[in-house]
């Protein structure tokens, strides 16, 4: 069995909206309603797992409007970060066998390749996490002083961060820290290998108004 976890816990401040950024409308549907129906095309017998504050439920009405699907939405409530919000959308997956999807609702422009792609690294090697390559020149802060840093060294992160199930649970047995900046820090702490796969550049995040300009310039396209 698939399953999405789909954390949708942002607000529309950088958006310089009252309304949170996942319900924002994108050509005709609600950001959150693109990214759902993205994961519904690629693969056929997958769950939806929604994370939302509970401040939002009254919009699941909203979103199953704009979304048609035969299968139930499943909705559980964020916690105060991101781990808890994703422990929380884990913990309601009754069993520990197939391959879970962890994404951020604001990543709406998410082609079938790519959830393809993760979901094949991860079953081979236990995880699968997409990246894209550094193209501007990096510097590193020390202080006052800054030094060049070499960009092919590094990689930018993208989601779906994609797991076998049994392994990312097990990986979020453990308490909460600081550093745990995303699900694959989560992995890694727990001792697990990390398994890089390629991204996409129109994969963005929506987080500012020129951001969703952009999203319906790549949707439309």
């Amino acid at each position: 069995m698939n399953y999405a976890i789909i954390v949708a816990g942002g607000s529309g401040q950088r958006m310089n909206s009252e309304t949170p950024k996942q319900f924002l409308m994108l050509s005709g549907k609600p950001i959150i309603c693109h990214t759902i129906l993205a994961f519904v095309k690629a693969i056929q017998d997958i769950e939806i797992i929604l994370v939302l504050p509970a401040a939002h439920f009254d919009k699941l009405d909203l979103i199953q409007s704009h979304l048609n699907l035969s299968t139930p939405l499943k909705i559980v409530a964020g916690g105060n970060t991101r781990f808890h919000s994703v422990k929380n959308g884990l913990d309601a997956i009754p069993n520990d066998e197939g391959i879970v999807f962890i994404h951020d609702a604001v990543r709406p422009i998410i082609d079938t390749n790519l959830i393809l792609r993760c979901e094949l690294t991860a079953e081979k090697f236990g995880n699968a996490i997409p990246c894209i390559s550094v193209n501007d020149t990096l510097r590193k802060i020390d202080g006052d002083f800054s030094t060049h840093v070499d960009r092919a060294n590094y990689r930018i992160v993208q989601t779906p961060q994609t797991f076998q199930l049994a392994q990312i649970k097990k990986a979020f047995e453990t308490e909460y820290k600081d550093t745990f900046t995303d699900d694959a820090s989560v992995a890694e702490q727990a001792g697990y290998s990390i398994h890089l796969t390629e991204g996409s550049i129109q994969n963005i995040k929506i987080t500012t108004p020129f951001d969703l300009q952009l999203a319906t310039i790549y949707l439309n396209n």
